[in-house]
């Protein structure tokens, strides 16, 4: 078994809702090795930014809880961390990029104030070296004249610049994993390949592990070397990213793949559509979760939820039907 630098099984993250418990994560299992770029696809309410809020301790309880699982991080169990603890992890050895950056950065404080922060409190620096250093940190991800942008709030930087800035405030104190969430949705597609080229840049520039949150399956190509597929609340595909787009085994990453804009075909290209809606997840599937709306579906799918089940080298997909020949696998 390969060396994960974080390693996660069984994690399950349930919410108390007026209309009942909602089942957003069931039972995931993966593992990140050192210096690895793992991708994490789905659509929205799949369950992707909940798994990694759940590691980080970042589920509002109530309404959250994390039910079950471990989360080992160098040996040591982040789900059974106290909050004090774990506060030492976040920032310092894992970084998080989230979604909409005018929402993480506080307005009222001054983005120097906000990247000194994380050094003074996880580092120890004086207030003097950590302002060297967050200037040193804007200079790396690429915004010009450094020193003096450091006195500017967040409502005088552009999308594409706040979210450099928070890319250099999740990496301030070095860590061996950044989470990104959904870190470039918001930006023009401009913008979005300058983001893609900076964390390529400093992938290998600090070595650090890479977990990217995302939809868009055109952006896992160009960056990640693994690829994990969720639906439902469970991981339903992982694969290397070349063997994924080149041989997709579960209808799901199928159906996300022929939803994609292909410019290396010929002639004109329909793009398809996934029919019916998603899970409302109010009880855990008994069943597959995606057999309402597979086209492939057979009784079994609707008895017996699959587990992940080996296809290829390094492969698995959580199907009971071989989707080349519309058989159950033996």
């Amino acid at each position: 078994m390969p060396d994960f630098i974080l390693d996660v099984q069984g994690l399950e993250t349930t919410f108390k809702t007026p209309d009942g418990v909602v089942h957003a994560v069931n039972g995931v299992s993966f593992g990140l090795k050192e210096g690895e770029t793992l991708g994490v696809v789905g659509e929205s309410g799949c369950g992707k930014s909940v798994t990694m809020l759940s590691v980080l301790g970042l589920v509002a309880s109530p309404p959250g809880k994390v039910k079950a699982g471990s989360a080992v991080f160098l040996g040591q169990d982040l789900l059974k961390m106290s909050k004090e603890e774990i506060r030492h992890v976040r920032g310092a050895q894992i970084g998080m990029v989230f979604q909409d950056p005018m929402t993480s950065l506080n307005p009222v404080l001054t983005i120097g104030r906000q990247l000194e922060e994380p050094l003074i409190l996880h580092i120890g620096m004086t207030k003097k070296q950590a302002r060297e250093r967050a200037a040193e940190l804007l200079t790396m991800v690429g915004i010009p004249n450094a020193a003096d942008r450091l006195n500017d709030y967040p409502h005088q930087f552009s999308g594409g610049m706040r979210q450099r800035v928070m890319i250099a405030m999740a990496l301030s104190c070095s860590p061996q994993i950044l989470i990104a969430d959904e870190a470039t949705t918001a930006l023009d597609v401009t913008i979005q390949a300058q983001i893609m080229d900076l964390v390529k840049r400093l992938r290998e520039e600090l070595g650090m592990a890479i977990i990217w949150i995302t939809h868009d399956l055109g952006v896992v190509a160009g960056l990640a070397q693994r690829v994990i597929v969720m639906y439902g609340g469970y991981i339903v595909e992982q694969a290397p990213v070349g063997e994924l787009y080149a041989h997709p085994e579960h209808p799901y990453t199928i159906g996300l793949l022929a939803s994609l804009p292909r410019v290396d075909e010929q002639g004109r290209h329909q793009l398809a559509s996934i029919e019916g809606m998603p899970p409302v997840l109010y009880s855990k599937p008994d069943a597959c979760p995606f057999a309402p709306r597979c086209k492939w579906v057979q009784e079994k799918c609707w008895k017996e939820n699959p587990p992940l089940l080996d296809v290829g080298p390094g492969h698995t997909a959580a199907c009971w039907v071989d989707t080349k020949t519309g058989r159950l696998r033996p």
